[in-house]
């Protein structure tokens, strides 16, 4: 079972963001030892609890600190970006450590103010109505794959190491179309778009047009995102997801983003007659979090990965507890070598 994480870097109880970008980095070689495939940086602005806004960065710290285990973007917001910039960035730490460097390219919008504050040219708002636009052309770069009357063809993107490993991610049907028809490899974030996780990674699988390109590929590969939280019991499982239950909650009926997590022991208390905790019934029809024993959720995971046709499950796993996440982390790991 082909195992990775998506790390945001959250700010811990007892702690600051220097604190959560180091328990990143711990993360990373303690779940290289564990055997997961690749650890993914998230990009989050203005946002006190969440560290993890600068991945460029944090890829070369926790690179640095690795041995073999593939470190990426989980993504890079392409629609606040050059492209050419963003190719040379990650040729350059793909010359540093090259081969293990995974190239997430997603979009968003981080809110009017701070979409706003991103941008170099303040005079005009932009919209991600180009994304596939700068999709394009950030393949060119990477690929130096202008056609020669194009006036970018004079301008190259050296790279002495491989080239990154090129994911497009999304969680709607643009994401899978796109990724589709450029022959890309596609990560869904299921923990987004739960209910429509099955019939758009689907998408993806059955319009998959192969390439030869050197950043695409010649059957599909999906990655399925989850948010997972696995423990010893299942009391103890739904006691650590219930402080991200809860923020979740809050941000969805509210539009609350706050700044840190509650304890375990106030999330109960405010989630008081909510459900914490479903069980899988159909594979294709996916709970917002997977929540149990790790024995349970592992079994779980092996059936939703089957039925999607993933190659591999990406956890999110977003709490301040950073001990307890290296827990789960490693009961879900023995699991699978049971």
């Amino acid at each position: 079972m082909k195992l990775s994480l998506v790390d945001l870097s959250t700010t811990p109880y007892q702690g600051d963001r220097k604190q959560a970008l180091k328990d990143t980095i711990e993360t990373a070689k303690v779940i290289e030892e564990l055997g997961f495939q690749r650890i993914w940086l998230a990009e989050h602005h203005s946002h006190k609890l969440v560290a993890g806004r600068s991945p460029e960065v944090l890829i070369a710290a926790v690179a640095e600190n690795t041995r073999h285990i593939h470190v990426g973007a989980g993504g890079v917001l392409l629609n606040h970006y050059s492209p050419f910039k963003v190719a040379e960035t990650f040729a350059t730490l793909s010359e540093l450590y090259s081969g293990r460097i995974d190239l997430g390219i997603g979009r968003a919008t981080t809110g009017k103010q701070t979409d706003l504050a991103l941008q170099r040219n303040r005079s005009v708002f932009q919209y991600p109505d180009d994304s596939m636009d700068q999709l394009t052309e950030l393949l060119c770069w990477l690929s130096n794959g202008f056609p020669s009357d194009h006036p970018f063809n004079q301008v190259k993107v050296y790279n002495d190491g491989a080239l990154p490993n090129v994911y497009l991610l999304g969680s709607s049907g643009w994401s899978a179309e796109a990724a589709a028809r450029m022959g890309l490899a596609y990560s869904f974030a299921g923990f987004f778009n739960p209910q429509g996780a099955f019939s758009i990674t689907q998408q993806y699988m059955q319009h998959f047009r192969s390439t030869d390109k050197s950043y695409g590929h010649k059957e599909p590969k999906l990655i399925l995102g989850l948010a997972v939280f696995a423990q010893e019991t299942d009391h103890l499982a739904i006691e650590f997801s219930a402080p991200m239950q809860y923020f979740y909650k809050q941000a969805r009926t509210k539009g609350i983003l706050g700044d840190t997590l509650l304890s375990e022991k106030d999330a109960i208390k405010a989630l008081e007659g909510s459900t914490l905790m479903e069980r899988l019934v159909n594979p294709v029809d996916l709970p917002q979090f997977i929540v149990g024993k790790a024995e349970t959720v592992a079994q779980e995971l092996k059936i939703i990965k089957s039925a999607f046709g993933a190659e591999e499950i990406m956890i999110r796993m977003m709490t301040s507890d950073h001990t307890s996440k290296l827990k789960s982390l490693e009961l879900l790991t023995k699991c699978f070598q049971d």
